[in-house]
């Protein structure tokens, strides 16, 4: 290794303007990956924040408003060929009580609780699972410029209990495919709040300006819990 004389001062590089905007480029990614900020948003990524945080983080943009269709998200599918599809395995994981599972993924036993209204209900058919955001929200926030595939993923996504939950029917054909600006559950709307944004968050879906309002408000209100959700997209 080369080493300077004794008494020979020692020089230093320095650093270019394009250096000094490399370093606070760096820095800035290195915060904004601490705080869990949208900008480093990729899949399998871990985003958290505070609620407030969360809610103020989703971008705005207006909805995107013609072309949906339902078909255009398949579901309920049997991702893993196990004989039950999305619906039923998501029955089967949110089962307060023991259910049995049969011939053909028939379901008996089990009682399930939605958690919208309070009640608690013994017939899975008395049960529907509301897409936590809405196929038409999620295809006017985004999922319109999706591959069929991510569409088919997201209206299947067993990868995050906040997306798909299971609900007493009439509550979700209430809810429709409105948003938080435009509906609420009777109980628990902070609980709502929390996975809405969750579920905002996981699948890069954007927010529009009234929707953002409401939540903000609504966050005002809530317990400014943590957030954490791993990124699919």
């Amino acid at each position: 290794m080369h080493r300077p004389r004794p008494g020979t001062p020692i020089q230093r590089p320095l650093l270019s303007l394009a250096g000094l905007a490399g370093l606070a480029v760096a820095l800035v990614v290195g915060i904004m990956l601490i705080a869990g900020s949208p900008a480093t948003a990729a899949a399998g990524q871990t985003y958290s924040a505070p609620l407030s945080r969360a809610v103020a983080d989703l971008p705005v943009a207006a909805e995107h408003a013609t072309g949906y269709d339902r078909d255009l998200f398949e579901h309920w599918t049997d991702a893993d060929g196990d004989g039950c599809d999305t619906r039923r395995e998501v029955l089967i994981s949110e089962a307060d009580d023991p259910v049995t599972v049969g011939a053909g993924c028939s379901l008996s036993g089990g009682r399930w609780y939605s958690y919208y209204d309070g009640v608690s209900w013994y017939d899975p058919s008395d049960v529907d699972i509301d897409h936590m955001v809405p196929l038409a929200e999620a295809w006017g926030s985004g999922a319109w410029s999706w591959s069929d595939a991510t569409r088919e993923a997201y209206a299947n996504d067993l990868g995050d209990y906040r997306t798909l939950v299971g609900v007493t029917d009439n509550v979700n054909q209430s809810k429709s495919d409105r948003d938080v600006a435009e509906w609420l559950p009777a109980q628990q709307q902070c609980r709502y709040l929390r996975e809405w944004t969750a579920v905002k968050h996981r699948w890069g879906l954007s927010v529009d300006a009234t929707e953002k309002a409401a939540m903000t408000d609504l966050a005002s209100t809530c317990s400014d819990l943590t957030i954490t959700v791993t990124l699919a997209r």
